[in-house]
């Protein structure tokens, strides 16, 4: 069974939203694009190159498709350009009708939740999840995501998308590696292990 892996950048208040530049989400009003950037030292890209080493395809929702085909396919011998263009992407979307031109993409149709389970029983590599915070709440309360790769940065935001949105089912996560940079990013890494038990 394929291994299906949530990479999440993230505030100390948990805000996922447009980490990556100020017109990459501006939904609801949001004007904090790019927090993240000053912070990606020489440490954070060697775990970066680390994550995208290996064989990976990816799942993304279609706003999350949508900023990284924009992007990523110009981007010449970037390494992360070039792991993200060689992987096949599955894409969770609604829109029947709009094209997916991005080079080995393709969609999810119908439930996404049986989707994705279907995808898990396939054959293949591990699946990432990049970014796309709606799709992440429909998978987070079905639990079918097996591990969340957490890069926790030294910022507060206090409005914002989260990656754990009110709804979301209580759950207990198990602490698996931590990392650091000198700047002050964690990279944390958790597996669920069940429900939340109160003593």
């Amino acid at each position: 069974m394929r291994k299906i892996i949530a990479i999440t950048q993230v505030t100390l208040d948990g805000v996922m939203q447009a980490p990556g530049g100020p017109e990459e989400d501006p939904t609801n009003g949001f004007t904090h694009g790019g927090w993240a950037m000053l912070f990606l030292d020489e440490a954070a890209k060697r775990v970066i190159d680390e994550t995208i080493a290996g064989d990976f395809d990816m799942l993304l929702g279609r706003r999350t498709y949508d900023i990284f085909a924009a992007y990523w396919p110009h981007q010449g011998d970037n390494p992360i350009a070039k792991a993200f263009n060689k992987a096949t992407k599955y894409v969770a979307t609604r829109g029947l009708g709009q094209e997916l031109g991005w080079e080995n993409a393709q969609r999810i149709g119908g439930d996404v939740v049986d989707g994705v389970r279907r995808l898990k029983a396939a054959d293949g590599p591990v699946v990432h999840i990049w970014g796309s915070a709606n799709l992440l709440q429909t998978l987070i309360a079905a639990d079918v995501i097996d591990e969340y790769r957490f890069w926790v940065f030294p910022v507060v935001l206090g409005k914002g998308k989260r990656l754990f949105e009110t709804g979301v089912p209580p759950r207990r996560l198990a602490l698996v590696s931590t990392g650091s940079t000198p700047k002050g990013v964690l990279f944390n890494t958790y597996r669920p292990v069940g429900p939340l038990q109160t003593s």
